[in-house]
């Protein structure tokens, strides 16, 4: 193109293609759980038989498990690599969907378990050592393979593999799904492709059974920690074998390369070791898995046993917190005064319970260590000076800080949460019984004797009213007189009068409110079913996550918008709508009529 038209573009198309694969690295070198499983997942991911064909210098496929079955989503055979043989064991998968269909898309049979388990056998006896291929999501889970023992050919397995006495390199090439992978990989060396994946469930069962949706499979699958590089911080792969840019498709000759040399590099430690230590080798690598610093035989320490978040079991069901809850403030409006025997009492055991769980909460959290060695240097130091009274407020700040975090998460502590709402809901009810009982004083005192007998005369006119009998002048005007002295003495209190209401309407309003309280616990129970079927329960988590990070962040207000369309676009055609409009209504129409209430500081 140069020489035909006298331009160059090299120097353009050079500079294009060394930013393309900049940024192909860049993505590649930071990629999520999810993605790097999706990568493993790749329908052009080279197969175990692609691997094996690559890496050996003879092959030959065996069949069968000498029960007249051979399932094809297991292969095994005998390969030699650099003039050694060696026992090849792994999941095949299918390059197109006629082939996955026939190897049952890598998902093995209990007859796929026990033809590997033959296989074993075979290489112990002739001593050949033992490389096994993951890629499976899982050993298949139907009903034939039930009956045919899926559970007890897997639990074969994986004890006749801590008894060979040759050694077994495992080698996780895509996904490794729970016990189906395990089966093949108890091994002395664990080693993951760089984007393979290995996991007890897959992520898109585990949001299922957690957060109720397969689309929250890339929060489980961070949770999980399901990739080669989680896997080797935690000890569980002894190393992660490198791939081309792109996942293992983008080279799958360079990908088999790299297996080979990591094959050879474990074998020739393995190899000088007798049987013994094979075997004990073998042992304690699954031994020290999750032991997390906990040595075998040594107690555990009494602050370690005590940190352990407590069980939920036996506490309190929240319906029985929500009764106690109704009956207390049922028991503090009927009170007598502000200082009632029963009501003192249920709110002492009240604020009893409040503490015990705070400090179930503290001991979980860790707290109770910290807050005893603050009070000790308080005790110690009757008056401390500024600066160690200033530190001694960083400390407790710190601590009441990192309990609000503990107390924020979604799930967490939730008997305590329930009781610091319902010591919420109690302080305002006791609040508003004070107020009620001083307002009532006020008035009292405010009303003169006078005015006493002038409202008598006005309830005089209201019972001749009642019984037909027309009023006297002078009874009319003592009613007027009496009404407006009452009125300003309301106005003195700092109260507005906004109309007047018989007795009868308010049985009326009684029922009213029974109607709406009602009507709000029906709209709570569809929005929480509306929660359920649509699948938000997560996203609400994930709402409260970032809530608490940054309230005021954009992703917080997306989520708020998009959950709120979701419950109002599911309730839109609920017939609960039509029967709240006719609640307003009715609501409407009863505040039109001027009823006599008392609602801050509106008469």
């Amino acid at each position: 193109m140069a020489d035909d038209t006298g331009l160059d573009f090299t120097d353009q198309i050079n500079a294009l293609e060394n930013k393309y694969q900049q940024a192909l690295k860049d993505l590649y070198t930071h990629l999520t759980p999810i993605q790097r499983l999706s990568i493993a997942r790749h329908p052009n991911r080279p197969t175990v038989l692609d691997h094996i064909l690559n890496i050996t210098e003879k092959w030959v496929e065996l069949h069968g498990d000498r029960a007249g079955y051979d399932d094809p989503a297991i292969v095994t055979g005998i390969g030699s690599i650099e003039g050694r043989s060696y026992m090849f064991i792994g999941h095949q998968k299918g390059r197109n969907t006629k082939e996955n269909i026939m190897r049952n898309f890598g998902m093995p049979t209990p007859h796929g378990y026990r033809k590997a388990l033959r296989m074993m056998k075979y290489a112990d006896h002739h001593g050949f050592p033992i490389v096994t291929f993951v890629d499976t999501p899982g050993a298949f889970a139907d009903l034939k393979s039930e009956e045919l023992g899926q559970g007890e050919a897997i639990a074969r397995n994986l004890r006749t593999m801590f008894g060979l006495k040759v050694p077994i390199i495992t080698i996780v090439t895509g996904e490794g799904g729970s016990g189906g992978a395990l089966a093949i990989a108890c091994a002395n060396k664990l080693l993951m492709l760089e984007n393979s994946a290995f996991y007890v469930a897959s992520p898109e069962a585990c949001a299922a059974i957690l957060w109720k949706s397969s689309k929250a499979a890339p929060k489980a699958a961070e949770k999980l920690r399901i990739t080669a590089q989680e896997h080797y911080k935690l000890k569980i792969a002894d190393g992660i074998i490198p791939e081309p840019l792109g996942g293992a498709h983008a080279d799958p000759v360079w990908t088999s390369l790299m297996i080979k040399d990591a094959i050879l590099k474990e074998m020739e430690e393995l190899s000088r070791m007798n049987t013994e230590e094979l075997l004990e080798h073998r042992r304690l690598k699954f031994r020290s898995i999750g032991s997390v610093g906990i040595r075998e035989g040594v107690e555990v320490e009494p602050v370690r046993r005590r940190n352990m978040k407590t069980s939920e079991l036996n506490a309190p069901k929240f319906a029985d917190i929500e009764s106690e809850l109704e009956d207390l403030k049922k028991t503090i409006l009927e009170a007598k005064g502000p200082s009632d025997a029963i009501t003192q009492q249920k709110l002492e055991k009240l604020e009893e319970d409040l503490d015990q769980e705070m400090t179930k909460a503290f001991v979980s959290m860790g707290l109770m260590d910290r807050i005893e060695s603050l009070n000790l240097e308080l005790a110690k130091s009757p008056n401390p000076d500024q600066a160690l009274m200033k530190s001694l407020d960083e400390k407790a700040d710190k601590i009441v800080q990192e309990f609000k975090t503990n107390l924020s998460h979604p799930g967490a502590y939730l008997g305590l949460k329930k009781r610091l709402q319902v010591m919420d809901i109690v302080s305002k009810t006791v609040e508003l019984k004070e107020n009620g009982e001083k307002l009532k004083s006020d008035l009292n005192q405010k009303l003169s004797s006078g005015i006493k007998a002038k409202m008598d005369a006005l309830k005089r006119a209201r019972e001749k009213l009642s019984r037909g009998d027309p009023l006297d002048k002078n009874l009319e005007k003592e009613a007027e007189d009496a009404k407006e002295e009452l009125e300003e003495v309301l106005r003195s209190a700092n109260l507005q009068v906004v109309g007047t209401t018989k007795k009868d309407s308010l049985k009326s309003s009684h029922a009213l409110r029974e109607q709406i309280a009602k009507m709000d616990r029906e709209i709570r129970h569809e929005i929480e079913k509306v929660i359920e079927e649509k699948g938000l329960a997560w996203k609400i988590d994930e709402l409260k996550e970032e809530a608490m990070k940054d309230s005021t962040s954009e992703k917080v207000k997306e989520l708020e918008a998009e959950i709120k369309e979701a419950i109002s676009g599911a309730l839109s055609d609920n017939p609960l709508k039509e029967r709240l409009e006719n609640l307003h209504e009715s609501s409407d129409k009863e505040m039109v009529e001027g009823n006599l209430s008392m609602d801050n500081g509106r008469w």
